[in-house]
């Protein structure tokens, strides 16, 4: 202690050292110096312990000398200054899971969920299908929802989706075609078009019939205004021959024996109309 006592004495005789040192004075004369040091503060140090102070700072052995920097010496001080930077760290570290969450959530989780649900919807159509032409609309599709969401684009994948959808839909669809024919209510009208008023429009007024008895609201755009109405009946037009056969069968007994104008089966795309008919309708009459 002593000795350590003894150099820091000398570091604090700066200038006396730095002169004796640069001079290459003699260690004896530094003992005389420190003897004077420490006898005006009436200590008593052996000489053994000053010539061991003036080795000591001549080799620099309580002299501090820093790490050269290193990685593992930034670590170090980055660890014991952890307080001052670990609380904005861990502000950035929530921001950053914040929006990796955000994100996971608004754009990949529905991406994946969309995927697979084109995925599934076209092999449901694929196995209702019993025509070529729906299957072929079902790879359309799926192709352009698969485009669309390998380019990022949500929105018009969804559009797909909803064609693929409806189609799907439009496949499951079952009804029978019937003409009203029930008492006090009409069967057939004509119109005369605005174009040619020496000619007349014929049409039959149906309804659509579920397997289980009830009448569907089916969306129909009348040929007159071009507009599309969800309505439960509707005119369908024929010719005027199969508008005349239909009123002479009603009016014979009141009973229309042969109602059934077409079907619509699970796996087909169109009705299979039983009457001649253009497929031009009207919705009010």
């Amino acid at each position: 202690m002593l000795a350590m006592d003894v150099v820091d004495t000398l570091r604090h005789q700066e200038v006396l050292v730095e002169r004796e040192l640069a001079t290459g004075e003699t260690d004896t004369a530094l003992l005389e110096r420190l003897r004077r040091v420490y006898a005006a503060q009436g200590i008593d140090v052996p000489d053994r312990i000053l010539a061991d102070g003036v080795a000591a700072l001549r080799e620099g052995r309580f002299t501090y000398a820093p790490p050269a920097d290193s990685w593992q010496v930034r670590l170090a001080r980055a660890y014991v200054q952890r307080g001052r930077y670990g609380r904005a760290l861990l502000v950035v570290l929530a921001v950053v899971a914040i929006a990796v969450v955000a994100y996971r959530a608004t754009v990949v989780v529905p991406r994946e969920t969309l995927a697979a649900d084109v995925d599934r919807l076209q092999a449901q159509v694929v196995a209702l299908a019993r025509v070529p032409e729906a299957v072929t609309r079902a790879e359309a599709a799926a192709a352009a929802a698969r485009a669309a969401l390998a380019d990022g684009d949500l929105a018009e994948a969804r559009a797909a989706f909803d064609d693929l959808e409806a189609l799907a839909t439009q496949l499951q669809e079952a009804f029978t075609l019937e003409i009203v024919a029930r008492p006090n209510e009409t069967t057939g009208v004509w119109r005369i078009p605005d174009v040619n008023e020496a000619a007349r429009n014929y049409y039959l007024i149906v309804e659509a019939i579920d397997p289980d008895g009830r009448v569907l609201q089916r969306e129909v755009r009348s040929e007159e205004t071009g507009a599309t109405s969800l309505v439960r009946r509707w005119g369908l037009r024929v010719d005027e021959a199969t508008f005349e056969r239909v009123a002479a069968d009603k009016l014979d007994d009141g009973i229309l024996q042969d109602r059934v104008f077409g079907e619509k089966v699970a796996g087909e795309l169109d009705v299979a109309y039983r009457f001649p008919t253009t497929g031009g309708a009207i919705t009010s009459w």
